[in-house]
């Protein structure tokens, strides 16, 4: 409904995004060995420093404060999270209010380094997060950044051994490989099954 809705009421064609920052290669000092011949920009180091304090402060506010606890209890059990006080309204809107804000600052961060925005941009990222997040363990923090790096890796070996071509099926060959032999993903633990 958004998707559609954004493409009728500003058109489906692409609109650039303001620049915010000035992008150009840093020159990486020699002692780094071969790493020094990788390309990398100031925009990378900006989403790449600006996504981990993010997750610090993600860290933070899931683990070790009292809006958190009531998070993690209501994702545990409802029922008696309820029983124990928590406003599960409150906890739930506190929740999809986190969840939008950190999803306006990876729009954000995605036009920072593609300057060019339409409404049908998050598909294929959206994709990928829930791959990298299946691939890391739902529910573990640390397995989905660990997941996410691992995508992004993969997908920069795919790239330059193979073709960009394989880029997705490899990636989304990797989310069935999971599924298959360890749907619990690389961190997450198996739970049994509530009934």
């Amino acid at each position: 409904l958004l998707e559609n809705g954004g493409q009728f009421v500003f058109g489906a064609r692409p609109r650039s995004f303001p620049e915010l920052v000035t992008d150009r290669a840093l020159d990486l000092p020699a002692a780094l060995g071969p790493l020094a011949t990788l390309t990398i920009t100031v925009s990378q180091v900006l989403v790449l420093g600006v996504a981990l304090l993010l997750l610090v402060g993600l860290r933070q506010v899931v683990g070790r404060t009292r809006t958190g606890l009531a998070m993690r209890a209501l994702s545990l059990n409802p029922t008696a999270a309820q029983l124990m006080g928590v406003n599960l309204d409150r906890i739930i809107a506190f929740t999809f209010g986190l969840g939008s804000a950190l999803a306006g600052a990876a729009g954000i961060l995605a036009s920072v380094q593609q300057p060019s925005i339409d409404p049908l941009m998050g598909i294929a990222a959206g994709l990928k997060a829930f791959v990298a997040a299946v691939l890391g363990g739902i529910g573990s923090l640390t397995g989905a950044v660990v997941g996410g790096l691992l995508i992004g890796v993969l997908e920069a070996l795919v790239v330059g051994y193979l073709s960009p071509t394989y880029r997705d099926p490899i990636v989304f060959g990797v989310l069935i490989l999971i599924l298959l032999f360890r749907p619990a993903g690389l961190l997450g633990r198996l739970q049994p099954e509530k009934v």
